[in-house]
């Protein structure tokens, strides 16, 4: 195996790992016969309440006291039993866990805190119903929703992909765990990166599911197997130290995500490498050099790496020409509306920043003292703390928000750039 060997003087950045794979191999394993082992899990508010969520519907998951893996035994199939569910602020938790608890046999009602509340659910409510099973949801199509369920046929379903990857990826995961399988039809599909991590990751636990047509995925229902799994550091966060070798001029490596990462936003360093940053990518490893200059002056689709836009755009005022971003209106339904949020916190900085539906373009120019509003938002509170390695005037009104993906994100990057100030802090999650 031949590697891209990182530049001698490179900063390597300790990046924990993904949320995204954490938690759909939490589910999947739950779902599985026997027990499966997994390494090197994201530990996060967000990971945590998926934890808990799952052993509330039955599953058992403990941590090792050696290594930090988790332990799975799994359901073998849907779960049993009556629950109220809490999925916090973990969005994953609302999309991906109804799907599996309408495969099995009970009562159980998800709850969320007032952010996911605010976050729809009706689609995938919708869906399910659709399939059989007996769902209600609270006003406006919203948490708290409730699934009495009796297991699933299964059959032939058509869902609108437009609003969020994370409806289809509980669906689809749940696939396997229907009588008769599933047959799904997709329209508009975003985020597709996530799309194909959850069929790769349904493949490793044994799923047989295939994409007749692009579009199309039929799931024969043979259920999950245990297995064990080495969780990848998170693409998306890698985002934020990858975006801050270029914007300082350093080079910065991330281990553990080469080239056949299963996370789409990987993908990010190729937007750097248009904004004239230098990657290096090989079997193991990625990284970013910043070579002095940011360039602006074009327009790029992030639709399928949208959880990485903001990184984009809250380091676009150093850019030398204008910066467009395209393809997110499905970020204005995350943990804020991310398009509008973004544009406050560069205007409050004196950056102009034009808005439509589903764009976004930033211009270059000098920035204002500012205290940048998070609205509980990680991934605003990080981005913008890239941008501060430069203008070193900004504060967070909410820096421990980045516990819901890294509670120790301050830490490092204040390790790597000593000039990063570490604010105060609460106190962390613990596995």
């Amino acid at each position: 195996m031949t590697t891209v060997p990182s530049p001698p003087d490179s900063l390597h950045a300790r990046v924990p790992g993904s949320k995204s794979l954490t938690n759909r191999a939490l589910l999947l394993a739950a779902a599985a016969d026997g027990t499966s082992v997994l390494a090197t899990p994201l530990i996060s508010d967000d990971t945590m309440a998926f934890r808990r969520a799952l052993g509330d519907l039955g599953a058992r998951v403990q941590p090792s006291d050696d290594d930090g893996a988790w332990q799975v035994t799994g359901l073998g199939r849907g779960p049993k039993g009556t629950g109220r569910i809490w999925c916090a602020d973990a969005g994953t938790a609302a999309r991906f866990l109804p799907p599996l608890a309408a495969a099995g046999h009970g009562d159980f009602v998800f709850t969320g805190s007032d952010q996911l509340t605010a976050r729809p659910v009706a689609p995938l409510a919708d869906a399910l119903r659709r399939l059989g099973a007996e769902v209600h949801t609270g006003p406006g199509g919203t948490l708290p929703l409730r699934v009495r369920a009796q297991g699933l046929d299964g059959g032939a379903l058509e869902v609108d992909g437009s609003l969020s990857s994370q409806f289809l990826s509980g669906l689809l995961m749940a696939g396997p765990l229907l009588r008769g399988g599933l047959l799904l039809g997709v329209r508009e599909l975003v985020s597709r990166p996530y799309v194909d991590m959850t069929l790769a990751l349904m493949r490793h636990f044994g799923a047989d599911v295939a994409e007749n047509t692009p579009g199309e995925f039929a799931i024969r229902p043979t259920g999950y197997r245990a297995a064990d799994l080495g969780v990848e550091p998170d693409a998306s966060t890698a985002s934020y130290f990858l975006a801050a070798a270029a914007v300082t001029g350093r080079t910065v490596t991330v281990r553990g995500l080469g080239r056949g990462s299963l996370q789409g936003d990987v993908r990010f360093a190729e937007v750097l490498e248009r904004a004239g940053a230098r990657v290096h990518r090989g079997e193991e490893a990625i990284s970013v050099t910043g070579t002095g200059t940011l360039r602006g002056g074009f327009t790029v689709d992030m639709g399928d790496i949208s959880d990485t836009f903001m990184t984009l755009a809250a380091i676009a005022p150093l850019a030398d020409a204008p910066l467009t971003i395209r393809g997110i209106g499905h970020a204005r339904l995350k943990e804020s509306d991310r398009i509008e949020a973004v544009a406050r916190n560069l205007r409050a900085l004196g950056v102009r920043t034009d808005t439509g539906r589903d764009w976004i373009t930033v211009h270059p120019g000098s920035t204002y003292p500012a205290r940048i509003a998070c609205h509980r938002d990680h991934r605003i509170a990080m981005a913008f703390s890239v941008l501060n390695l430069r203008t070193r005037n900004l504060t967070l009104d909410d820096p421990g928000c980045v516990a819901k993906t890294f509670p120790g994100f301050h830490e490092e990057l204040h390790r790597l750039f000593p000039r990063h100030p570490l604010p105060a802090l609460p106190a962390r999650v613990s596995a």
